[in-house]
């Protein structure tokens, strides 16, 4: 692998500035990160041999000289947020070793809460408490066993100082080829740590035997993620001709969305840990031969930002060729074809992934790779427009690590049949809704629910020994989702993946499968409230178990907006509970 140094230097010869001599500098923090208007490096990979991928992975922590806490996966060669590659069919050996501390901080924060909050959790497969210091993993959007070494985040709490624990399961043999990730998901403070840092990037192997348009295509894996302001004192650029330049927050203290495309931003964002930092936001760099066509994986691994993704040459927006969302090409099951939906821009919730198509600037010139606004409601944060990074074309841009097999064969079909031709056994609805936690005190920390209709709204309760929702494994089910609250949600689901049916009552017929989806927010006069209408996938007996469905902005999450539900094997003789209101 080329070193940042290396391609540091290449974009500098290109005439653009990259910060080349800081690269020099040797980084000792336990969780190193590149300097802003860096080249974005190429995430190490660790690719499965002989069918099996061995890895050993260090979860750390430190306290930087602003104050602010980070995180990260270390690999045994000290590659920070490994992304690991496997074929379908490959075994997964991941030893994780709990080394979180509580660092003393610097002055500026001293008298800060640090403290590890015990909540006991009985029956927990490792550690038995859920504390700020234990951990556990959870492979986003892998049809797995929620079991434990497996991918269970009810019961697996790992303790700092405890011997590696073991994560042992394989990619299932029709597990869709693209982009998933990992991330730690220990209830009440998950946001806290994917803010610093904590996740890595996951890649099925063959997209492109689902789509034989992208042979030979050289690849990119670009992860973006975002952190609290490293300038939170600074005023955006030309704040005095703003008449919006006052910041207003919400009750969690994150900036409110201020309906302008400006301000300040709630949370900082990077590419790659490249940071691209509230108010200068000094671009990163991508330097790329000109006009080359390059497949795009690209993960929002943000806590609470949407992307709205755009190529600007100039400040037209490019064609960007979609061929996956959240892990699934864009091809009805394998129906479609080589199929390509051709989009000026795409948005990205938390914890979405799209794969795309992109070409390079033609010889001499630049692009910018930018995220757009994106209107999350007035109760929610502030994701203004802004760079995330130069495309720099020159013929002496560094070869992509990887490329795609050129001479791929087509998947097989695949045995099961398409999700959205499989006749569903009855709907259900849920809703999101939130209120304040002291209602005499509407500034205190806002409680976030999501209900299952005819149940009363309650906060998520890890030590619940029922499910919110029973259903047996072979049963397809349509789920009306419901936004009652005046900012955005992202509704997500463990172990499966779903279908959009309708938005806003409207029909939709969408050739792919997501995990994730945007609920938008309520105008507060409406009679009808947003929603979207999914049919849920409960038919693989891998996922027989109990695992989580949540809103996937991580504050909301950890404040309550999340719910179990349990797939009974097949030959249960118990009969799931209807749901009441819920249609059954």
């Amino acid at each position: 692998m080329a070193s940042i140094r290396v391609l540091l230097c290449a974009a500098a010869a290109a005439g653009i500035s990259t910060n080349c001599a800081r690269a020099q500098k040797p980084q000792l923090e336990p969780c190193p990160r590149p300097a802003a208007g860096s080249v974005v490096p190429e995430p190490e990979a660790l690719q499965s041999h002989d069918g099996v991928l061995k890895v050993q992975l260090a979860y750390r922590n430190y306290v930087d000289e602003r104050g602010q806490m980070r995180y990260c996966y270390v690999d045994a060669g000290g590659g920070e947020a490994p992304l690991l590659r496997l074929k379908p069919g490959d075994l997964l050996i991941l030893n994780l070793k709990n080394e979180l501390t509580l660092p003393l901080p610097p002055p500026s924060i001293m008298g800060g809460s640090m403290g590890a909050h015990t909540h006991p959790m009985p029956g927990a497969c490792a550690g038995g408490e859920m504390t700020s210091l234990s951990t556990n993993l959870h492979f986003h959007g892998l049809t797995i066993p929620p079991v434990c070494h497996q991918d269970d985040v009810l019961t697996t709490l790992i303790p700092p100082h405890d011997p590696p624990f073991e994560y042992r399961f394989r990619i299932p043999s029709e597990e869709a080829p693209g982009l998933y990730w990992y991330h730690p998901h220990v209830h009440g403070f998950t946001s806290a740590q994917v803010l610093g840092g904590a996740s890595g990037a996951m890649i099925v192997e063959g997209i492109e035997r689902a789509n034989l348009q992208l042979a030979g295509l050289p690849e990119r894996v670009f992860v973006i993620r975002d952190q609290d302001l490293l300038n939170p004192d600074a005023q955006p650029l030309g704040a005095a001709n703003q008449p919006h330049a006052t910041v207003l927050r919400d009750n969690e203290g994150d900036i409110l969305n201020t309906g302008t495309d400006g301000g300040k931003p709630a949370k900082d964002l990077s590419i790659n840990f490249v940071p691209v930092a509230f108010p200068e936001y000094a671009p990163a760099v991508i330097p790329i031969k000109p006009s080359e066509r390059q497949l795009w994986r690209v993960l929002n691994a943000s806590a609470i930002t949407y992307l709205n993704l755009k190529v600007l040459l100039n400040t037209t927006p490019q064609p960007l060729g979609v061929v996956s969302l959240d892990g699934s090409p864009i091809n009805e099951h394998g129906m479609a074809g080589n199929r390509i939906i051709w989009e000026s821009h795409i948005m990205l919730p938390p914890a979405g992934r799209v794969e795309f198509i992109v070409k390079g600037p033609p010889p001499g010139g630049s692009a910018s790779f930018v995220t757009g606004n994106f209107d999350t409601g007035p109760a929610g944060e502030n994701d203004p427009s802004r760079p995330l990074a130069t495309l720099v074309a020159t013929p002496d841009a560094p070869e992509p690590y990887r490329r795609l097999e050129a001479a791929p064969k087509h998947l097989p079909p695949p045995h099961s049949v398409w999700l959205g031709d499989v006749r569903p056994v009855g709907e259900r609805k849920l809703y999101f809704s939130e209120k304040a936690q002291d209602p005499a005190n509407p500034a205190s920390p806002t409680v976030f629910y999501i209900t299952v209709d005819g149940q009363t709204p309650a906060p998520f309760d890890a030590g619940a020994p029922n499910p919110n929702i029973t259903v047996r494994q072979g049963d397809v089910e349509d789920w009306v989702i419901e936004n009652r609250t005046r900012e955005v949600h992202a509704f997500h689901i463990h172990q499966t993946h779903f279908i959009l049916l309708e938005w806003n009552g409207v029909p939709v017929d969408e050739p792919f499968l997501r995990d994730t989806v945007n609920v938008t927010y309520w105008d507060g006069k409406s009679r009808q409230y947003p929603r979207v209408k999914l049919r849920m996938d409960f038919r693989d007996p891998d996922i027989v178990g109990t695992f989580l469905y949540h809103c996937h902005l991580l504050e909301h999450e950890d404040g309550g907006m999340m719910g179990t539900i349990r797939v009974l094997p097949q030959g249960d003789p118990a009969r799931p509970p209807v749901a009441a209101g819920g249609g059954f």
